[in-house]
């Protein structure tokens, strides 16, 4: 998935209000760009980061810019937009470049199901259990390879582990899946030390019948595609 318009480089003043953010961009301007996470973002909003912005014309929004990357300046990139996961994934299972799901022949977006809930994707196809896909954006790592989830207590995350492992239990087809917005990781697993009512919800939707997928990203500044599977559990030491 490419941006809409190219990125421009700066660095981070500040970030506030969970979704606003102050950067100074190359040529000295500083400017407020709007920042599309509601979590912690723990270790990517350090002040005088090197990041991307989204710049954008349209009148109807207030700012003219998008925090879309944090560029960690060896390399490698993490992408800062929870919304961006979906658009990606959903390119990804049209194109059937998922190979634990490349049998789903149609794909439908935000379906209801649970208790008033929405599941990211509804699969189906010919002869299979319909696939209920919950995507979860990883963007925290603390330890050189590993991303964890979530980087803040997620008590919505916690009901949808609850609504996957019903649906698993009615027979149908249910999967977590993790989507690591970092290039510089290897593996995955839960941030207990921060949310240990999710990641009890984890383990009891596991028993249930509930798959977890963890799948990496390839990230630049003109776009976010699906990569090769994670591992999910700690590298060995």
């Amino acid at each position: 998935m490419r941006f809409q318009t190219d990125l421009v480089p700066a660095r981070l003043i500040r970030r506030y209000k969970r979704f606003l953010a102050d950067c100074t961009l190359e040529d000295g301007r500083e400017v407020v760009a709007h920042c599309a996470n509601p979590g912690s973002m723990m270790g990517l909003a350090e002040p005088g980061t090197k990041i991307w912005l989204e710049p954008n014309d349209d009148p109807k929004k207030k700012l003219k810019y998008g925090w879309r990357l944090v560029d960690h300046e060896n390399g490698h990139f993490t992408g800062v937009d929870t919304s961006l996961p979906n658009k990606a994934v959903r390119t990804a299972l049209e194109a059937r470049e998922i190979a634990a799901l490349a049998e789903y022949t149609t794909v439908k977006p935000e379906v209801k199901y649970g208790t008033n809930s929405r599941v990211d994707f509804l699969l189906s196809a010919t002869d299979l259990p319909d696939a209920y896909v919950e995507v979860k954006s990883v963007t925290l790592c603390r330890e050189a390879k590993l991303a964890e989830f979530p980087d803040s207590v997620t008590a919505r995350g916690a009901k949808h582990m609850g609504d996957l492992a019903e649906v698993a239990r009615a027979g149908h087809r249910a999967v977590l899946l993790y989507l690591v917005q970092r290039t510089d990781c290897t593996h995955v697993t839960l941030a207990a030390d921060i949310d240990p009512t999710y990641a009890a919800a984890h383990e009891a939707a596991t028993q249930a019948g509930v798959e977890t997928l963890c799948i990496g990203t390839h990230i630049t500044p003109q776009g976010v595609t699906i990569a090769e599977p994670l591992v999910l559990g700690r590298p060995a030491r």
